[in-house]
């Protein structure tokens, strides 16, 4: 077997993306990727250390790249345009990567400093995106907090075939976002109302919420 020219770091991440994406990460093994690559298993070792270490750099990879969607849906937008684009393309991302998506969730170590980046960098975004509702710093965080709930529970749901009645489950996603946004209004009529109201001292930290997305990196 004549080993894979041009063969780095990058490229393994990327074929075994593609893989988890086509068959699941249960069938990314160094074996299998081996063979996809058209190498000896042991040439990744030059790469990677181990199976386990893979998947932490698949994770990442899959992190990094729904910031950018992300990213790039939110961008020149605020308010409710914002949100809603932003939505649609957490969705749309799980929909075209369901096993890299997949793989975020499983990470190794949650408590990866690399893993925590990646992660955190999106919940900052969130944050941004919600900042036009001018809520509290604890507000926004269960805002963000919500948003993440829906996103990754409706595109879960859908990849394991949850939403079986004949509706449209893009009328359904709007209707769940828009009825997001109602809330989002109400929570900031309520911060206007009283300034304790429902969101009085709380035992969970800015900073554990910001270091961590999706619930891999954030298990409580």
């Amino acid at each position: 077997m004549s080993p894979r020219v041009g063969l780095d770091t990058e490229t393994i991440v990327i074929i075994a993306a593609e893989m988890a994406d086509a068959k699941g990460i249960e069938a990314v093994t160094l074996a299998s990727l081996a063979k996809k690559l058209q190498v000896r298993s042991p040439s990744l070792y030059n790469h990677i250390a181990s199976l386990e270490e893979l998947k932490k750099k698949i994770a990442i990879y899959g992190l990094e790249q729904l910031f950018d969607k992300l990213a790039e849906a939110a961008r020149d937008k605020t308010g409710d345009d914002a949100v809603r684009s932003l939505a649609i393309a957490y969705v749309a991302f799980v929909r075209a990567h369901p096993g890299l998506y997949e793989t975020t969730l499983q990470a190794p170590d949650a408590n990866d400093p690399e893993l925590q980046y990646a992660g955190s960098k999106i919940v900052k975004l969130a944050v941004d995106v919600l900042s036009a509702y001018n809520l509290s710093k604890e507000a926004s965080l269960h805002a963000v907090r919500g948003l993440r709930s829906i996103l990754h529970g409706f595109a879960s749901l859908e990849q394991k075939g949850g939403f079986g009645l004949p509706l449209d489950v893009n009328v359904s996603f709007t209707l769940l976002i828009d009825a997001f946004l109602r809330g989002l209004y109400t929570i900031n009529q309520l911060q206007v109302s009283s300034a304790r109201g429902r969101f009085g001292p709380s035992n969970v930290s800015k900073s554990q919420d910001t270091n961590c997305w999706p619930s891999s990196a954030c298990r409580r």
